[in-house]
């Protein structure tokens, strides 16, 4: 799908991922409808992009009504990159029952209601993408990571059977499933370093997916290096080997993880 000159719709646009996503898109004439809950920096990053007539929409996905209020604010969306999340890292038996709900609703169910919203417009043109940020967890167990494994693993399945029924269609939907990430995102603002021999790629890597992927209309995109997405194939494959074989240094990593992101979920 040619990307200049279209609406195209950001959640999660302030974070690190985000802005780098938005950068890419506005450098190819899309025009932003960035959302995320933070006003004033949408409307810093709004006046920082490339481009003209780029709007912010406030809004917390873990609210209920969230999703049908950005796209009632957005008005016209030839492309939804749905890449706003929470780490939902650490053991389920720590969330409270509040804490379980946030992360499936902002990792889950908001791309599925706002895909059920945009979509009907989409379709009545022949025309749009549908972007969803996923995980490569979402195909490989992952130490300390149950809840967001879940909700990954469940966007992805979301993503690839609504892919079959939009063929020939005219809307596309693609899935994006970065490794670890320096610089920004989740990963990197934990703090943690990755297990020993495995790499990161940088935010602009994503965000070359994301371009990618709407262009050539991809169905997923791994961003990851060749180490990671060859581990995450005999994971996927062989979960008990992976178990069995997951390494002390690898659960130390989760471990740090979940601490510092205990004021995320």
């Amino acid at each position: 799908m040619e990307l200049s000159g279209k609406t195209a719709l950001l959640t999660g646009a302030t974070g690190g991922l985000g802005r780098a996503i938005a950068t890419a898109l506005a450098d190819c004439g899309a025009v932003l409808v960035l959302s995320s809950r933070s006003g004033d920096q949408l409307e810093r990053l709004a006046s920082s992009l490339p481009g003209a007539n780029h709007r912010a929409v406030v809004a917390d996905l873990a609210e209920s009504s969230a999703a049908e209020r950005i796209v009632n604010e957005a008005g016209r969306v030839d492309i939804l990159v749905a890449n706003a999340g929470i780490p939902a890292s650490g053991l389920v038996g720590e969330y409270t029952a509040d804490q379980v709900e946030r992360a499936l609703r902002v990792n889950l169910e908001a791309p599925i209601q706002l895909t059920r919203l945009l979509l009907p417009a989409m379709q009545s043109r022949d025309s749009g993408h549908l972007v969803f940020m996923s995980s490569v967890a979402g195909r490989a167990p992952t130490a300390g990571q149950s809840i967001y494994v879940a909700t990954k693993a469940g966007l992805r399945g979301f993503v690839l059977a609504l892919r079959q029924d939009l063929w020939g269609t005219g809307v596309g939907a693609s899935l994006i499933s970065p490794g670890f990430v320096s610089d920004a995102g989740m990963f990197a603002d934990s703090g943690a370093k990755p297990p020993p021999g495995i790499g990161t790629k940088a935010p602009r890597d994503v965000a070359a997916a994301v371009v990618s992927a709407i262009d050539r209309d991809r169905g997923e995109v791994d961003v990851a290096p060749l180490t990671t997405r060859a581990l995450v194939a005999v994971a996927h494959r062989h979960p008990h080997l992976a178990a069995r074989i997951s390494s002390r240094s690898a659960q130390k990593v989760a471990a740090r993880i979940a601490r510092a992101q205990v004021d995320k979920r």
